[in-house]
């Protein structure tokens, strides 16, 4: 069973994505975005860790062939890094992490670290 939800600025009182796949399972996490050649603006993925960790939050862009707007947040949403990811390269946040949105590289204009982002069902 696949959950939907909205990421929402907080701090900004905005709507991110309209439509976002919460990935809490290890192969939702490690499937990600690859073999995909686009993602549609308003959409994209949430990976949910089961706890903050540097290491756990990494992100790879292996077969992913477009590049990507990625934001870390730790456990309480708060942006703790915002990165364009491109492909083939990994990606490691600078400090521990819980989630980690991906979608199209325009997302890193509506998030700045220390903005708060919520989840609610879409």
């Amino acid at each position: 069973m696949t959950r939907d939800v909205e990421v929402i600025n907080h701090t900004r009182d905005e709507r991110l994505l309209l439509r976002a796949r919460w990935c809490a399972s290890f192969a939702c996490r490690l499937r990600g975005l690859m073999f995909r050649r686009s993602c549609r603006a308003g959409q994209g993925l949430v990976l949910v860790q089961k706890r903050a960790s540097r290491w756990d939050a990494a992100i790879h862009m292996l077969f992913v062939f477009m590049p990507l707007g990625v934001v870390w947040l730790d456990d309480r949403g708060i942006v703790i890094e915002a990165v364009l990811a491109r492909p083939w390269r990994f990606y490691l946040p600078s400090r521990p992490a819980r989630f980690v949105v991906e979608s199209v590289p325009d997302l890193l204009e509506f998030v700045h670290p220390g903005d708060l982002i919520h989840f609610r069902d879409a």
